[in-house]
């Protein structure tokens, strides 16, 4: 295939199939991304990117990493660091020198690589590139702290493990070989000049944005048109400022406030999203299987000392006093998959080194990729394992949010938290929020739609959202707001009100899913609930189904959600019919009494769950 479309296409239809197929499997995409790109390349020999594309091959590769960290950059918020600062900072400073000097020494002696080699090589394994990591992280739901620690690691230590190796190459091999004050001075001009760059134009688009300078269609292309041209400016200064360059920019554009960040990150990931399937498959598709036959035991030796000892050894040491956890520094010890930067910067220097005669050049390059290869399987599987295993992610992903705490609402909250479900509810209201808290539900006293939210609100362990308040607009806002995160078809609101004229109804895409049924409103179930109607679960067998448990239901009782036997709720769309099978439990609402329309309060039998009567 020497066709430069063809090429293209065949690596966005199996990068996006990848992508999903790991969604689907619920496995880590970049590990079937690897995969993928070993067979069509090396195995099958049915792709080298590198002989078809060309001179356009590293081209391609360098924009696509500094637009990948321009979208890391953006999603870095300046907030999270109130929690995690002190750890966040070891990690790109003290973790980063530990991590150099303990992988130069094992390279050096176990190895035997040069020096030179070997410093480079340790400068390498500094990067813990975004292209793995925030792909990881998109598919193991970390609690925020930890996920703040690999992401700001990830994102920051991109670019300057790779200005770190241009600075010790140009040490030793430079013009001004020897020169430590020149290197030095080198070093310093080009990252501040890639500081200055990216802070200025981050700041002076976010203005333009802001005040209207650009129209809403193009703010998206205009982003990433600017993080392409400082990438490319600040390279001029210094090779690879650029992604300092490009990474600051993002930082700086993502905490101005826009009203429309929201859009250019979701433009940005999908961007990101895209970018990633291709590297990954080129870089391996790419690879020669012969320069692997180059590594013998001590290469092994070596690989497996930089994953099993120096990186968790720099990360303990590092961390000391930091504020974490034993539990975040054993996790963010092992997790450090290398990526797409490592893997270029190791393509160009390698050779390089090689040509100048230093002992052990011609191991770099498949050294490297040997990391890479192993980091991505090893952490790629491990990850969701290891943060469940220390309490550092959520065991369920199938909870509920509730928006607004009404009396009908309270008492679904009660109720599913009766049945081990994981649910919070939300209100701006105190004394909303009474009922909930007194029975040791969960719950959120802020605005969902604010920062503090997105900061406080630990998503992992929730699958759902039902927005249950009698604004229908603002019921709407909510989802829309969380249906990025949580998908479309996993936010629900109540209906609106059938007396709204239909010129006053929002239209079906700007709005939740209609969770219960089209007749089933806010007023209808807030008076249900003051007429004593409540909560029950009926669980069902191979001998109570569907239709046997619809006969048994009182009058007029609503099938409200299914609890399956992981405890995951499912909420019943309006419309559809109710699925649900043996050994999974039906929440409805309505009354005790067969065939009673409305609850006589002397005659109900209360359950536990069901007890007190909510007071707001």
């Amino acid at each position: 295939m020497h066709h430069l479309t063809e090429i293209l296409a065949l690596l966005i239809t199996l990068g996006i199939g990848a992508q999903w197929l790991g969604w689907r499997l619920q496995i880590p995409a970049i590990v079937l991304l690897s995969l993928l790109g070993l067979i069509i390349g090396p195995v099958l020999g049915i792709l080298r990117p590198s002989e078809a594309l060309g001179d356009a091959y590293p081209a391609l590769i360098k924009l696509a990493v500094a637009a990948i960290l321009f979208e890391g950059g953006l999603s870095l918020r300046l907030s999270e660091l109130k929690q995690a600062a002190a750890g966040v900072n070891r990690l790109i400073t003290i973790a980063v020198v530990l991590v150099l000097s303990f992988s130069a020494i094992a390279a050096h002696f176990i190895a035997g690589l040069a020096w030179p080699v070997a410093l480079i090589f340790g400068a390498i394994t500094v990067v813990t590139g975004p292209t793995v990591i925030l792909p990881l992280l998109r598919s193991t739901r970390l609690l925020k702290r930890p996920a703040s620690y690999l992401k700001w690691e990830g994102i920051v230590n991109d670019p300057v493990g790779a200005v770190l190796v241009v600075v010790i190459f140009e040490y030793f091999v430079g013009a001004d070989a020897g020169l430590l004050d020149d290197t030095l001075l080198h070093l310093a001009s080009g990252a501040g000049a890639a500081l200055v760059l990216g802070g200025l134009s981050g700041w002076l688009l976010g203005r333009a944005f802001l005040s209207g300078q650009v129209p809403e269609y193009l703010k998206g292309p205009v982003a990433l048109a600017a993080a392409l041209g400082v990438y490319a400016i600040a390279n001029l200064v210094l090779e690879d400022a650029g992604l300092i360059a490009a990474t600051l920019m993002g930082v700086v554009l993502g905490n101005m406030d826009l009203p429309s960040i929201g859009e250019l990150r979701r433009f940005k990931e999908y961007i990101a999203v895209l970018l990633v399937s291709g590297i990954f498959l080129m870089l391996t598709a790419d690879l020669d299987p012969h320069i692997m036959l180059a590594l013998d035991w001590r290469s092994g030796a070596l690989i497996a000392a930089v994953i099993l000892l120096v990186r968790p050894l720099a990360i303990w040491l590092a961390t000391i006093g930091a504020g974490m956890s034993w539990q975040e520094r054993a996790l963010v010890g092992w997790i450090a998959p290398r990526g797409v930067v490592a893997a270029a910067v190791a393509g160009v220097f390698g050779p390089a080194l090689a040509e100048q005669g230093f002992k052990g050049a011609e191991l770099l390059l498949p050294l490297v990729f040997v990391l890479i290869l192993s980091t991505v399987v090893l952490h790629g599987f491990s990850l969701g394992w290891l943060a469940r295993r220390l309490n550092l992610s959520a065991k369920n992903r199938g909870g509920l949010i509730i928006s607004s705490g009404t009396a009908w609402s309270s008492g679904l909250a009660v109720a599913l938290h009766k049945q081990q479900v994981p649910v919070i509810i939300a209100d701006t209201a105190w004394h909303r929020l009474r009922r909930a808290r007194l029975s040791g539900v969960p719950v959120f006293f802020g605005e969902l739609l604010s920062e503090h939210a997105e900061n406080a609100l630990e998503l992992g362990a929730y699958g759902s959202l039902l927005a249950t308040g009698n604004n229908d607009a603002y019921n709407a806002l909510v989802c829309a707001h969380y249906a990025p995160e949580l998908g479309r078809q996993k936010v629900f609101q109540l209906a609106a009100d059938d007396l709204a004229e239909q010129r006053r109804r929002l239209s079906p895409s700007a709005r939740g899913r209609i969770a219960i049924a089209e007749d089933v409103q806010y007023e209808d179930l807030q008076r249900h609930r003051y007429q004593d109607w409540s909560f029950h679960t009926s669980k069902l067998t191979e001998e109570f189904g569907v239709a046997q448990l619809r006969d048994a239901l009182p009058a007029k009782a609503i099938l409200v959600l299914v609890i399956d036997a992981r405890a995951n709720v499912r909420l019943i769309e309006a419309g559809k019919p109710l699925q649900a099978v043996s050994g999974e439990r039906v929440l409805w609402f309505g009354c005790k009494q067969r065939g009673a329309g409305d609850c006589n309060q002397q005659e109900q039998d209360f359950s536990p769950a069901e007890e007190p009567r909510p007071l707001v």
